[in-house]
C-alpha cells in the first residue's frame, strides 16, 4: 500500500476510499493460488494545505503586561492555549490521544521546556526519571498535541504527514522553541542533554534545513 505510516487503509475519515482498499484486499482471496502480492493502484488522497482555524492570536502585540518577560515564551504559551479547544475536540471525537507520555500537565510543558532553552535544568517532575529524559517526553507530548489539534479542524483530517511537519516546524511558536531547545542542548555540558538534543527533539531533515 503506498500510504503514509499510520494509515493502513489510507486517509482517515474517507470511508469511500477505505472501502475500495478493503475490497481490493478481500479480492486477493479469490486468487487461484498464493501467496499473492499486488500493488494498490491508487495513491492516498491528501490535502496539501494546513490552514489553522483557531482564533487568531497576535504574537507581536505589547507584552509589557505579561508575566513572562521573554517574548518567545509568552507567544508559545498563548499559542498552546489557542490550540486547546481543537485538541479537546480531537480527544472527544477520537476517544484517544497519544499525549501524556511525560506525565506532565499541558500547561506546565512550556515553562519546563523553556527552562532548558535558557540554560536551566529544572527539577524532574517524576523522581524516577532524569530531567533530560522528561524533556524528551515533554517534547513528544508537545508535537502530538499540536498535530492532534490541527487535524481536528475542518478540512485538515487528510493533510499529509509531510505538510504537517512543514507547518509545525516552519509556522508555529512551538517549533521555534524546540529548534532553540536543540541548540541549547548541543551547548550544554550535560551529556544526556547533548544526546537528547542531537537525536530526539528535531527530525534530521528539519535540523539540516534549519542549519542546526
Amino acid at each position: 500500500m503506498p500510504f503514509q505510516l499510520g494509515h493502513p487503509l489510507g486517509a482517515p475519515d474517507d470511508p469511500v476510499f477505505q472501502r475500495r482498499v478493503l475490497d481490493a484486499v478481500l479480492g486477493l482471496f479469490s486468487a487461484a493460488e498464493g501467496p499473492v502480492l499486488e500493488d494498490f493502484p491508487e495513491d492516498e488522497p491528501e490535502n496539501n494545505e494546513v490552514t489553522v482555524l483557531s482564533c487568531p492570536v497576535r504574537y507581536d502585540r505589547d507584552l509589557s503586561g505579561d508575566k513572562d518577560t521573554d517574548p518567545l515564551l509568552s507567544s508559545f504559551r498563548r499559542e498552546m492555549t489557542a490550540m486547546r479547544p481543537w485538541y479537546d475536540m480531537a480527544v472527544n471525537k477520537r476517544q484517544r490521544t497519544t499525549v501524556g507520555v511525560s506525565g506532565m500537565k499541558l500547561e506546565d510543558i512550556p515553562g519546563f521546556l523553556y527552562a532548558f532553552v535558557k540554560g536551566i535544568t529544572p527539577e524532574s517532575p517524576r523522581k524516577e526519571y532524569a530531567s533530560a529524559y522528561i524533556m524528551k517526553l515533554a517534547a513528544e507530548d508537545l508535537k502530538s498535541y499540536y498535530i492532534e489539534a490541527v487535524t481536528a479542524q475542518p478540512g485538515q483530517a487528510n493533510v499529509s504527514a509531510e505538510k504537517l511537519q512543514e507547518w509545525f516546524w516552519g509556522e508555529t511558536e512551538a517549533g521555534k522553541v524546540l529548534l532553540s531547545l536543540k541548540k541549547a542542548c548541543a551547548s550544554s555540558p550535560d551529556k544526556m542533554l547533548n544526546m537528547m538534543g542531537a537525536h530526539f527533539l528535531v527530525p534530521g531533515d528539519v535540523a539540516r534545513r534549519q542549519g542546526r
